[in-house]
């Protein structure tokens, strides 16, 4: 990125709305100063430098992949995309060699394939490969039929007569009747694995999330669907810990290997856990700094998700560009990870960023959008980001209590709107039956809004 000064209002747009607010309020105005310099340095990825992995065909895969989940939205409309902005970031992710593109009919209130397909469009087919999935979780949808229309409604949206990587979409979550109900029974999986021998599918896979029994029942079926991929959450955090964080996950470490001794390539999903692992409390950040003061504290979780062999790609949700190019900076070329490095990820951070006992939220926004209007991701966003830094409010015994409460409250208003915080949850749980990480949101929210409320009456 070119040097240049960069406003207040500009940095908190790059870092995102959300972060960046609760960084600010929560860490004061010198962490936040000191990101805004690290985009200002930032250096200008190299081009013709990509590292690529080869899929199941030898085709070469970029190995930096395109999540099109947190597409920007315009400054002065955040429920329009900015599709100009979609479009220069895709050119400039094309340019420096990603090729991989994934998204869904669920992502962005379902506006992201076709976005996606008005960005890709503009470039020749075989410059890129997009992925997306059969997002059939409402019931509505899980009738043969409806499933089609969405499966043939995605190369529509998307522009193509083809779609290389297409998935069933975060199975496992509510177990095998789940898995039943939207692939097998409503005979979904058999109507796709004829659309890959007719090629309009070129490689089919799904992406995993919750209940082991599924994922170890379709791997002991590989024989007979011939998964051509498969889709997992990998990072350093998850690797060891996922089921230690959340009862209803897998450890990476096992999902990982089962894949590597059958021979299917892994995506990799959740590389930041929805960013967690770039906004690491402040001396986690530093003991990651004092190693490579060149590379970005996010750098390090991209290598180590791209690091293994058997990784095909390795998927971002970059909403702006200082991400993309962050990012690209990480994978043109990739420098894997020593294996000194991995245990110093192993056992130095991750064992530190279990006993923080965060809400395991990754901002992935299925819960969304809330028929109440509350913005989940945000609140949890906030709470997370807050502890980590250790100003969420104790007891008021603490000598900084007053000074913790008062920062918690303002940044709480700055990050969500007040009619869209917690206190407005009626409990209906509409939400929870779509949280891929399985959290009991009106539960947190509940807990959240009683902390809030508490804060208020210590004024």
């Amino acid at each position: 990125m070119e040097k240049k000064n960069i406003s207040r209002r500009s940095f908190l747009k790059a870092f995102g709305a959300t972060t960046a607010a609760a960084v600010a309020a929560c860490t004061g105005n010198k962490q936040e100063q000191k990101a805004a310099q690290e985009y200002k340095s930032q250096v200008e990825p190299p081009v013709g430098k990509m590292t690529f992995r080869k899929n199941k065909k030898g085709e070469k895969v970029s190995l930096l992949g395109y999540g099109m989940m947190r597409l920007p939205s315009k400054v002065d409309n955040s429920d329009e995309f900015d599709q100009e902005m979609i479009n220069r970031q895709v050119d400039y992710a094309i340019e420096h060699g990603v090729n991989y593109f994934d998204t869904s009919p669920a992502y962005c209130r379902g506006l992201s394939e076709r976005c996606t397909g008005i960005a890709l469009s503009r470039h020749k087919r075989s410059e890129y490969f997009v992925a997306t999935k059969l997002s059939n979780f409402s019931p509505e949808t899980q009738t043969r039929e409806a499933s089609i229309e969405m499966y043939r409604n995605s190369m529509k949206e998307l522009q193509v007569d083809y779609i290389d990587y297409y998935l069933l979409h975060a199975i496992g979550g509510s177990g095998m009747d789940d898995l039943h109900r939207r692939y097998l029974d409503n005979g979904m999986l058999d109507f796709l694995l004829k659309e890959r021998q007719a090629g309009r599918i070129r490689n089919l896979g799904f992406s995993y999330h919750g209940n082991i029994e599924v994922f170890d029942y379709l791997l002991e079926h590989h024989d007979e669907y011939q998964w051509d991929f498969v889709q997992i959450e990998l990072n350093y955090l998850d690797w060891d810990f996922a089921n230690e964080i959340n009862q209803s996950n897998t450890d990476a470490r096992y999902l990982y290997a089962e894949l590597l001794k059958r021979g299917i390539p892994a995506v990799i999903m959740e590389p930041l856990l929805g960013g967690r692992l770039a906004n690491l409390p402040q001396y986690l950040m530093t003991e990651l700094k004092q190693r490579n003061p060149e590379r970005s504290v996010a750098s390090w979780a991209f290598r180590y998700a791209g690091t293994p062999e058997g990784v095909l790609t390795v998927l971002s949700g970059m909403t702006y560009m200082e991400h993309l190019k962050d990012n690209l900076l990480s994978y043109c070329p990739l420098q894997p990870l020593t294996e000194e490095e991995m245990e110093f990820l192993h056992t130095d951070i991750a064992n530190k960023i279990v006993g923080l006992e965060n809400i395991p939220c990754n901002d992935c926004k299925y819960c969304m959008p809330c028929p109440y209007g509350i913005d989940i991701p945000a609140i949890f966003v906030h709470y997370n980001k807050c502890k980590n830094e250790g100003s969420l409010p104790r007891t008021v015994g603490d000598p900084d209590y007053r000074r913790h409460r008062r920062q918690y409250l303002i940044s709480l208003d700055r990050s969500v709107p007040r009619e869209r915080q917690a206190d407005h949850c009626i409990q209906c749980g509409q939400c929870e039956p779509h949280c891929p990480q399985n959290i009991r949101i009106p539960r947190e929210l509940r807990k959240i809004d009683e902390l809030v409320e508490q804060l208020k009456r210590d004024a």
